[in-house]
């Protein structure tokens, strides 16, 4: 499978660290009260595991060392685009 890193160009997806899911959004922090507990939780542990077009984080280990935000196939593993994971990361 090759990933095709904005930085680097296409390379071999040995060269990066599989992360997992690129869209679960962190609940707030929690103040002291304990009331997002189970968002918290959820975040953690719950996952989908979808058949189809996914967007997973990618960390380029061999490379520029920059977190990707990769959309694959899962049944297919056919990669599309790749973009930098943080927007202030450039070419």
């Amino acid at each position: 499978m090759r990933i095709p890193c904005p930085f680097c160009g296409p390379r071999d997806s040995r060269e990066f660290t599989y992360r997992g899911d690129a869209t679960p959004v962190r609940p707030p922090i929690d103040t002291g009260g304990g009331e997002n507990g189970d968002e918290m939780s959820d975040y953690i542990h719950l996952r989908d595991n979808p058949a189809g077009a996914f967007e997973e984080l990618w960390y380029h280990t061999q490379g520029c060392r920059k977190w990707l935000r990769v959309e694959r196939d899962t049944r297919t593993h056919a990669v599309g685009a790749a973009r930098f994971a943080h927007p202030e990361h450039t070419v």
